[in-house]
């Protein structure tokens, strides 16, 4: 079967995409290797789809045109499942199995303050032994397996992209946790699960990708237990950033376009969509407005003052712009020789361009990864 015929959203589709393009790269511990190992044609494949989402007829970029924007919140399906189907690999490899941003501390590695953030969410949402929670989007399950030990309850991740659920549950099985950490296929918009099923909920920067934040919000408290507690780390434009602007708004669109976001909206809106969901919110701080010594986007920016690991100076150097730049010849170098598939590097650039709005945003306080917000819901 071609790739292009498979890109049709359903279920036999999915399966039989993943197992075209990813093949066995599932099984690769290396996330690298793991990149090499895709198939080229369905690559390319899912690269132009991809792009295709952010250009005009013309095939000139749009200029955060809400037309536009509409367009992507339609597709937002195979939008999030293009991106993450292209960078889950390239996030391990430049980044870390948790695929969100955090606070440091001074003298704290990216790793040592990637978990601490994740202890913060379940302690500010106050999970315990026995309980069972929700993970939604949880990526390839890094928060989930280090919130299930920390807190010995059990995590269901919710994951509508397939090579990541795949991913998520081999490395649950390699580190022992099958039995406290499972992992589900579905759309957060339209969750399939019963009503009243979890003792808690949390999102890590994930749910940017709905196209409501209302919706996913109310299928969050469908699902929720009466009294239970559900947090979430979400991507918001804040209340400095002006739409009139013409930079704040090529910021917006860069940061969307390089995280596969169909339409990020101001911290107001999510106020409001939470709690017109039904919640009643108990918690709203922006951690990014903390006075912090060290920014939560100090790896993307490449200040390489904060390093305290080896790992850190590899993950630093690599974001760096001549690290990018490096990398994106590197790549192409590779698919040149076909050693990787075509669209590598260009993803890259991708990813380049969403960091450099990312720290363009962070240091002008026009965004934030991280827009705290706990909810309950009313008890029966």
């Amino acid at each position: 079967m071609a790739p292009g015929a498979l890109l049709q959203e359903d279920a036999t589709r999915d399966a039989a995409f993943v197992k075209l393009m990813h093949g066995k790269s599932v099984e690769q511990r290396n996330a690298f290797m793991s990149m090499l190992n895709k198939d080229g044609e369905a690559h390319r494949v899912i690269t132009d789809d991809y792009l295709k989402h952010w250009a005009t007829a013309d095939g000139k970029t749009d200029d955060n045109v809400e037309e536009a924007r509409k367009g992507r919140k339609t597709q937002y399906m195979s939008l999030v499942n293009n991106y993450y189907d292209l960078v889950t690999d390239l996030y391990e490899e430049g980044w870390a199995q948790s695929f969100h941003f955090c606070r440091f501390a001074v003298g704290e590695t990216l790793l040592q303050a990637l978990a601490r953030h994740e202890h913060y969410m379940a302690h500010m949402i106050n999970l315990r032994e026995g309980m069972t929670v929700l993970d939604v989007g949880c990526g390839v399950g890094r928060p989930a397996r280090e919130i299930a030990t920390f807190a010995d309850c059990n995590v269901v991740g919710l994951n509508n992209n397939s090579y990541q659920i795949d991913r998520a549950t081999a490395y649950a099985t390699k580190e022992g946790l099958a039995d406290k950490v499972s992992f589900v296929k579905g759309d957060f918009m339209h969750m399939d699960f019963p009503e009243n099923s979890f003792d808690a909920v949390y999102a890590m920067e994930a749910t940017v990708h709905a196209p409501s934040l209302q919706g996913v919000y109310e299928q969050i408290y469908r699902v929720l237990k009466p009294g239970g507690t559900f947090g979430v780390f979400e991507w918001v434009m804040t209340d400095k950033y002006d739409d009139t602007d013409p930079s704040h708004r090529i910021i917006r669109l860069g940061i969307e376009r390089g995280n596969g976001i169909a339409n990020m909206m101001p911290r107001q809106h999510a106020v409001d969509a939470i709690q017109a969901a039904g919640f009643k919110l108990t918690h709203a701080e922006d951690l990014a407005s903390r006075p912090d010594r060290v920014p939560w986007y100090y790896p993307l920016a490449g200040e390489l003052r904060h390093i305290r690991s080896a790992w850190d100076l590899l993950s630093v150097l690599r974001l760096t712009w001549v690290g990018r730049n490096a990398m994106s010849t590197f790549l192409r170098l590779l698919e040149t020789v076909r050693m990787a598939p075509s669209g590598t590097a260009e993803t890259a650039n991708e990813l380049s361009l969403g960091a450099d709005n990312l720290v363009a945003g962070g240091r002008a306080g026009l965004f934030t990864p991280m827009y705290f917000m706990i909810a309950k819901k009313p008890a029966a």
